[in-house]
């Protein structure tokens, strides 16, 4: 099954330095067949393997150091000096080690004169540039510095691995990426034998860089810093600037003649394994499981190997080990003491025993050409109890999509695949398409015959788009999945390895990927029918699997049929409803947004002194911190200036400048992302705009738009509600919007069974203004504007977690004073105080926190040794209930809402879902029904201890319903 994504092509960094100690220093005691040390050997290719699957990359580079000195030893001698030379024995994997990723199908760098990390920060700037999201596999801390919106870390050692985006460092080390290099300055580096401030810990630097901001920021104020400390500051100031120079990882390498076709990243795509080279260095080395998974793709026989499956299984990497272990995964412990001893070792890093070989199924694929094998396959269909049912089209819009075959599968191993639009000078005859659909069309729509997919929505519209109304879905396998495993990925090749140990062809096995892709109806049949029929038959297998886990588990098998399923038919209506867009307000707007940019460059330029690019950083920077010699706020990872949001935001505060900047980058993107995108994207056939609603993405079970996003549309600007005002309704109708009233608030007073938080729901008081009352000791008529407004932030703060810092920062007080308000609020709320106790000790303890409805929430992260790891997971242990609660019950809200549509025979349409709202395009004859009766079906979805309050507003547009 094709489906929607919108990702940016990934460039996947490994930093095969780090990793081939750490994989040594795991396993340093296993042997191959001559004796020779494994360990390393075993643990890179393990790895290799996980990223590869895990990730899905088109480009990838594993990188290492080279021999010899660098740079940094010029401008140091004393640079890695007290590093212990190589072992021996990890010495002699080393050319092993780059051969075998080589025949991985994996490029290899090494650049003398500079480390790995110059190379992957070089490569890392470049593809960001160009467009790539950015994967860089390590479990250095260095790297840190590279995080950005498009560059990730993941450290494949953790278990589970510990991926590190933006808040990801900030959590783990306690500063944002762009001060890592000034934090690591601080503390210095052992390893590397880069002194920092003698005596000054993580926790010194994140205190000192939190008051002052920066390195420099501290350097200047060392005077001021007292105790040992501050005499020790003082007495490494001279070499702070030096220390930074080291610890910052260079981004402008010439890697010409390294990287061919240097600065593309052609070359860095990532190859087809070697099999047959595989097969003879897994045997050199005694790579068992490997081995065999080789030769039976080779379709050899094997004493070692498992029967090959009847399948037709193209070539593919070697899998890793299924339980996530990256560096036990293809060691056969039967009979070996160096094999028992590396089981240990895995054992001992927290991974799983060895892995086995996949499962072998004995398949038969029918490909059905003519009508008796069509009449035979339908008779199964109709006498089955289930069926797996899949599509495969010709584009990845829902709404636009056709078919091009079908495939089913009624028991596991036996499916069929009814090709309808191959063409091609070797494409065979075919049925015709529309006498196979009007044939199948009675069964399709027989609410009787049960069903299964794999994301049932996508094949409802495409069945729809031929006029095919499906009934009968009694499962699909992502949602299955999803409410198992929230926190997993829900794709089926993924479900089909991590459930029922089988691997499938990939799209891309069958279509090629990127500029080389073809069209489905261009793959030959016989590829086609063996792609789309295993489909049909993992789906059934799979659910085979997960069904008797979700009976197993009242709580989530209510979630799975009385909240999910019935949403994803419902978002399918809405979706298919569309929304109704003026264009020409679009335009218009895009028109006038366009001459405010052009204004604000011309003042822009006026305040500059000189005209300059707008959008390059480079150019904003050299402007603001040299030109006009404005302070620096923050600094890049490479060290330059930053010109961020944020920055700008606070200069803003003081410089005009800034402040157009701002206002130029808020106008751009309205334009750019809306006015000129949105008429765009309007579906011709319906004059609609028709989003696609993600329901196996967020955790906490909300739902996510996409294509476009109608969830993010900005509000907070009279520019931004103006988009709004281009949602409109058709003639003779009206715009609804019906959205919950502080929904979380309302879930966390019964949560927590606060009686103050449920007195003041109770009795319909301003939830805000009662905090306030509390807080600051007066009655509720006494609160000032100001008190309640900080009450607001204290409220919702605290709901997400919010530190003291954090509060003193969003309020723009003491933290003294900040602590002070949260220690009066827990005074006068120790409900709440309860709940987030008990709630973290429960995390603890089984690994998850619930909804008030039963959906699970994991939390990977809750008892991890890392402590801002460890204090992440805690906060969202304390708002997933809250969140999660919420999107359940607009969930039910959602399901409540159509089904009385429906048995009413009303001719409201709901279009959206926008968090906590619902909007409707209701005809003005039934206005009247949907202002009383939405906001009551909303309220009545579900019995909290406060009341549940829905309010609800009408206009010609959006904008003017709120």
């Amino acid at each position: 099954m094709t489906t929607p994504s919108d990702s940016l092509p990934i460039l996947l960094l490994v930093d095969g330095s780090s990793y081939l100690y750490r994989a040594f220093h795991a396993m340093p005691d296993l042997r191959g067949p001559q004796g020779e040390p494994t360990g390393a050997l075993h643990g890179m290719v393990n790895m290799m393997g996980w990223l590869r699957d895990h990730i899905g990359a088109e480009h990838a580079v594993c990188v290492f150091d080279a021999k010899g000195p660098t740079f940094r030893d010029e401008w140091y001698p004393e640079y890695k000096a007290h590093r212990p030379s190589m072992p021996d024995d990890l010495r002699a994997q080393i050319e092993p080690i780059h051969e075998v990723v080589k025949l991985l199908g994996w490029p290899v760098l090494e650049v003398p004169g500079i480390e790995a990390d110059d190379a992957i920060g070089t490569l890392a700037r470049v593809a960001a540039a160009s467009g790539h999201k950015v994967v860089i596999s390590t479990g250095d801390k260095d790297l840190a510095q590279l995080v950005n919106p498009q560059v990730s870390l993941i450290n494949t050692m953790a278990k589970p691995p510990e991926v590190l985006d933006i808040p990801g460092v900030q959590a783990k080390f306690g500063v944002p990426p762009e001060r890592i290099i000034d934090y690591l300055t601080l503390i210095g580096d052992t390893v590397d034998n880069v002194p920092g401030v003698e005596k000054v810990g993580p926790k010194t630097a994140v205190k000192w860089l939190a008051e002052y901001d920066t390195l420099e920021g501290v350097m200047a104020a060392a005077d001021s810093i007292k105790g040992v400390v501050g005499e020790n500051l003082r007495k490494a100031l001279d070499w702070l600037p030096q220390g930074r120079r080291l610890i910052t990882v260079k981004l402008d390498c010439d890697l010409t003649g390294y990287v061919p076709q240097w600065p593309s990243l052609d070359a860095l795509a990532l190859k087809a394994p070697d099999l047959p080279a595989l097969l003879d260095f897994y045997t050199r080395y005694g790579f068992r499981t490997a081995r065999a998974e080789v030769e039976k793709q080779l379709g050899l026989s094997s004493a070692t190997a498992a029967p090959a499956a009847k399948t037709g299984k193209a070539p593919k990497a070697p899998k890793p080990s299924a339980t996530g272990d990256l560096f036990g995964g293809d060691v056969d412990p039967v009979g070996e003491a160096a094999g028992d001893a590396s089981a240990n070792e895995a054992s001992a890093m927290g991974g799983a025993s060895p892995a086995s070989t996949l499962t072998q199924v004995d398949t038969h694929y029918d490909t059905i050409l003519d009508w008796a094998a069509f009449d035979q396959w339908l008779a199964r269909l109709h006498a089955a109890q289930l069926v797996a049912f899949d599509t495969e089209t010709d584009s990845l819009d829902p709404m636009k999509a056709r078919v091009v075959g079908l495939s089913f599968s009624d028991h596991v191993g036996s499916a069929c695949y009814i090709p309808l639009r191959h063409e091609g000078p070797d494409a065979p005859t075919q049925l015709p398409l529309d006498e196979v659909l009007a044939k199948l069309k009675p069964w399709l729509e027989d609410a009787s015959k049960a069903k299964v997919g794999q994301n049932i929505k996508y094949d409802t519209h495409v069945l729809a788009n031929h006029g095919i109304r499906i009934q009968g879905y009694a499962h699909d396998t992502m949602l299955e999945s999803y409410v198992l495993e929230a926190h997993r990925r829900h794709n089926l090749g993924e479900l089909a390895l991590r459930f029922v140990n089988r691997a499938g062809l990939s799209y891309e096995d069958v279509a090629g990927k990127g500029a080389q892709q073809i069209p489905f109806a261009q793959v030959a049949v016989d590829r086609a029918s063996q792609y789309s029929s295993e489909d049909s038959d993992l789906t059934l297998h799979v659910h085979e699997t997960l069904w008797p886990r979700l009976q197993a588990e009242p709580g989530l098998l209510d979630i799975y049929q009385r909240f999910e399923l019935p949403t994803s038919r419902v978002l399918q209506r809405i979706e298919r409803n569309g929304v109704l867009i003026d264009a020409d307000l679009l335009r218009q707007q895009s028109h006038e947004l366009g001459q405010r940019i052009m204004a604000l460059e011309q003042e822009a330029y006026e305040l500059a002194g000189q005209p300059f690019n707008l959008g390059s950083p480079k150019q904003l920077g050299e402007i603001l911190f040299v030109k006009q010699g404005l302070p620096v706020v923050k600094k890049t990872a490479s060290g330059a200036p930053s010109t961020n949001e944020e920055v700008l935001e606070k200069l803003a505060e003081d410089y005009p400048l800034p402040a157009r900047i701002l206002e130029y980058r808020g106008m751009a993107k309205l334009k750019s992302t809306y006015t000129d995108k949105l008429p765009l994207m309007i579906n011709p056939a319906t004059g609609r705009v028709h989003t696609n609603y993600a329901q196996a993405v967020a955790v906490t079970g909300r739902l996510s738009s996409n294509d476009p996003n109608l969830q993010n549309i900005p509000v907070r600007t009279a520019e931004g509600r103006r988009i709004r005002e281009a949602f409109i309704a058709p003639p003779g109708h009206v715009i609804v919007s019906a959205d919950y009233s502080q929904i979380e608030l309302r879930i966390m007073a019964h949560i927590s069974q606060d009686e103050n938080l449920l007195r003041a729901f109770a009795e319909g008081m301003d939830v805000h203004r009662a905090t306030a009352s509390e807080i600051f000791g007066v009655t509720p008529d006494e609160v000032s504007s100001e008190q309640r407004r900080y009450a607001k932030v204290i409220n919702f703060g605290l709901i997400y977690g919010m530190s003291a810092f954090g509060l003193a920062s969003n309020l723009g007080i003491e933290r003294s004073a900040a602590s002070a308000y949260i220690e009066r609020y827990f005074t006068r709320y120790p409900g709440v105080k309860r709940y987030m106790d008990e709630t973290r000790a429960l995390a603890k303890a089984q690994g998850y926190v619930e909804t008030v409805f039963g959906r699970r929430l994991w939390l990977p992260e809750i008892n991890s040794p890392n402590g801002p790891s460890r204090a992440g997971a805690e906060r969202a242990a304390i708002n997933a209930p809250m969140q999660g609660t919420a999107a359940d019950l607009i969930k039910l809200s959602m399901v409540a809402v159509q089904d009385a549509l429906d048995a009413q025979g009303k001719a409201t349409l709901m279009i959206m879902q926008v968090h906590d709202e619902l909007v409707f395009e209701v005809p003005e004859a039934e206005l009247d029904w949907v202002k009383a009766e939405v906001p009551r079906l909303m309220a009545s979805v579900a019995a909290l201890r406060v009341p549940l309050l829905a309010e609800v507003g009408a206009g010609p547009n959006w904008e003017a319903a709120h």
